[in-house]
């Protein structure tokens, strides 16, 4: 058989599935013909679909050699090259199959995909729109566009991206599951609810769209259904890198402290294996050992945090401001009320103050109070992680400080591409960030002393007083009455209005004591979820105590909030998370908070609050001694009335509420890091010097 009709027949047996077959005839041809550019190729072809890339390659390299023009042959060079993980020579294949032909849309659809492996997702998008233009009907260009809208943080559009994959093929869940994650980006999150069930009809066991599903559902306060999906993650991949924590997440938050138990050996394997990825949020709750608490973060950075190229400074003589930028969320949220009154003290001789806002606009009096208080504030909600990075580094921003760390909205993406020459984690995450993008830490001695140093990436600086800034001028109405706030008209009325994952079995037991102890004494707790209620009323029979007498408050606008607080007698703080900003609102209204000294910034914040507005004595050292000090107090009606008198005049005259020290102090802060940049030297740990009282 002649050379043509053998070539042919050969590519007739490989559409046929029948490939040895077919590569003995390109065998014979090659015999008579070594340099026959279509066997060549035809061989290539086989070769990478018998995963022998390296093959591969060598064949449709002697293929290009014998007739360099062939489209299609640079096209399965591209291929081959990118499976192999070498994507710069398979992007310059993949351009010269388009020179060769500019209509060839696989071509367009390859050099989108090496483009993105790259990280060059604009182009990528750019080569997927000519393939989708040359071959409208291309499932895979559609899907692979919206992954890198996705990526680009354009969810809008790669939501649309996927719709239209999935008008193509209905039944690929995974495309399913990649809508669903755009939606939720969008806050649609009934739509992606719906998004991934889709995908788990059509495929039950699928990982993500349970894992996903679970992860909105939590988010959604729907803890109950939401353990249950982790819980079938979990049966279907026992090693999940973060299942095993989420679950622990749900059960903090309802209060569940028998399946928190049972999770135990699970959570602390997944916490030991170095291929889990845990929220870091989630950690903080758990209060694990800050060792192992800086590995996970430091694990969850390098996985989560995309490699990214930083921007250049240059360094030169000090000359007018510094210039600094506030990154945060700047809604309702509890930073937004406590940083407020910061923004507006700053020295504007000295400073020049930007805001950058990551959480959707609200139309809250705080948003608009904290937008009215920068020197220019920018919306950052629709602009990707590099445009964000971007107009930071063009307005010359000297120092970069992030509000909201590892919580929601966190954009650490931004940082990463080190927009400032000096950046700074405060107030947003009680812990190390574990990212080498971060230069400092701001905190306290009592939160966070110096030998806690090799447990943090960024270098701690000690303010002086108290690292947690409180806003003096919140208003205190005073308009709310027992009876409108659900408290009966007598008795003691101990309070914790910590979010219910702060809540723990030891120290509720200690509660509940108390309310046994103390005859007519109810406990005011915050209503976070129906689950935790439930939950906590069930403990609360169990060991004695009439349900009745736990009372749960609404959520309530800061000032309303304010005004119901100072109802209170006296405010039991957890451990070992202690509240934050929500016994800065106790204190300022006038309620004595007893705390007992935990471990970790999260454990010490309260103590460092007290000390600030001269209560130490309230500062328990042991469980033992936080049950004894409240009975004693709660007994002690001169005392506590005695403690009280101290508070309203201490807050007013103490550092804790002195929000213009806080300012100067802090600046001074930021006036150290800057000059030792300047100065060409590393970031260093140092404590500021308290300003003289006046």
């Amino acid at each position: 058989m002649e050379a043509g009709k053998l070539l042919e027949e050969a590519r007739r047996l490989l559409r046929d599935g029948a490939l040895d077959q077919a590569t003995r005839h390109c065998t014979d041809i090659l015999r008579g013909d070594p340099a026959n550019a279509g066997a060549l190729l035809l061989l290539a072809q086989i070769a990478c679909m018998q995963g022998r890339l390296d093959d591969g390659v060598a064949l449709a390299r002697r293929s290009l050699a014998a007739e360099p023009a062939q489209a299609r042959a640079h096209n399965l060079l591209g291929q081959a090259l990118s499976a192999l993980g070498r994507q710069p020579e398979a992007l310059a294949s993949f351009d010269a199959a388009i020179a060769a032909d500019p209509n060839l849309a696989d071509a367009h659809g390859n050099r989108g995909d090496a483009l993105a492996a790259l990280g060059r997702r604009p182009e990528a998008i750019a080569s997927y729109d000519r393939a989708i233009a040359l071959a409208p009907q291309s499932f895979e260009n559609w899907c692979n566009r919206g992954a890198a809208l996705y990526e680009l943080q354009s969810y809008e559009a790669a939501a649309a991206s996927f719709e239209r994959a999935l008008a193509l093929d209905p039944g690929h869940a995974p495309s399913h599951v990649n809508r669903g994650n755009a939606l939720a980006a969008l806050a649609r999150y009934d739509d992606a609810l719906a998004a991934y069930d889709a995908a788990l009809a059509l495929a039950p066991d699928h990982r993500d769209a349970m894992h996903n599903r679970g992860c909105l559902l939590s988010k959604l306060g729907r803890y109950g259904d939401a353990a249950a999906a982790f819980e079938r993650v979990l049966t279907l991949a026992p090693e999940h890198p973060s299942a095993a924590s989420e679950l622990a997440h749900c059960h903090l938050f309802t209060c569940d402290w028998e399946s928190l138990a049972c999770t135990a050996g699970r959570l602390d394997a997944s916490i030991a294996d170095p291929r889990s990825s845990i929220p870091p949020f989630t950690l903080l709750e758990l209060a694990i050992e800050p060792e192992r608490l800086f590995a996970c973060n430091a694990r969850y950075v390098a996985r989560q945090v995309p490699n990214a190229a930083p921007f250049a400074h240059r360094r030169g003589p000090a000359a007018g401001r510094i210039r600094l930028a506030y990154l945060g969320d700047f809604n309702r949220h509890p930073v937004s009320y406590l940083t407020a009154g910061l923004f507006e003290q700053h020295d504007r001789a000295r400073f020049e103050v930007t805001g950058m806002a990551f959480g959707r606009d609200d139309g809250s009096d705080i948003r608009a109070r904290i937008a009215r208080s920068f020197d220019r504030f920018i919306d950052a909600t629709s602009l990707t992680d590099d445009e964000a990075a971007r107009r930071l580094h063009e307005r010359g921003i000297d120092i970069a400080v992030d509000l909201i760390g590892h919580t929601e909205n966190a954009r650490p993406g931004v940082l990463a591409r080190r927009p400032a020459p000096v950046q700074v984690s405060y107030l947003g995450y009680l812990a190390t960030m574990g990212a080498a993008f971060i230069d400092y830490v701001m905190a306290d001695a009592i939160v966070l002393p110096f030998d806690q140093q090799p447990f943090y990436a960024e270098r701690i600086v000690q303010l002086p007083d108290c690292f947690m800034v409180q806003d003096r001028g919140q208003d205190l109405p005073l308009r709310t009455t027992r009876a409108q706030a659900g408290l009966p008209d007598h008795g003691f009325v101990f309070c914790s209005f910590n979010h219910s994952y702060k809540i723990r079995e030891p120290v509720f037991a200690i509660w509940m004591q108390l309310l046994r102890d103390v005859e007519d004494s109810v406990l005011w707790l915050l209503g976070t979820n129906p689950q935790a209620e439930a939950n906590l009323r069930r403990e609360a029979a169990k060991r004695a105590v009439d349900p009745a007498r736990l009372i749960f408050a609404r959520r309530a606008p800061l000032p309303d909030h304010l005004d119901r607080q100072r109802l209170a007698d006296l405010f039991l703080d957890t451990v070992p998370y202690n509240a934050g900003a929500t016994a800065g609102a106790a204190l300022w209204a006038g309620v004595p908070v007893l705390a007992c000294l935990g471990s970790g910034m999260v454990g010490r914040m309260a103590a460092s609050m007290l000390h600030a507005v001269g209560l130490p004595e309230l500062v328990a050292a042991s469980l033992a001694e936080y049950a004894a000090l409240a009975q004693t107090l709660a007994r002690d009606p001169a005392r506590l009335a005695a403690l009280r008198q101290r508070l309203a005049q201490n807050r007013l005259d103490k550092p804790l509420f002195d929000t213009a020290r806080f300012a100067r102090h802090i600046e001074t802060a930021y006036a150290t890091m800057h000059d030792t940049w300047q100065r060409g030297r590393p970031p260093e740990p140092f404590a500021v010097r308290p300003i003289a009282s006046a």
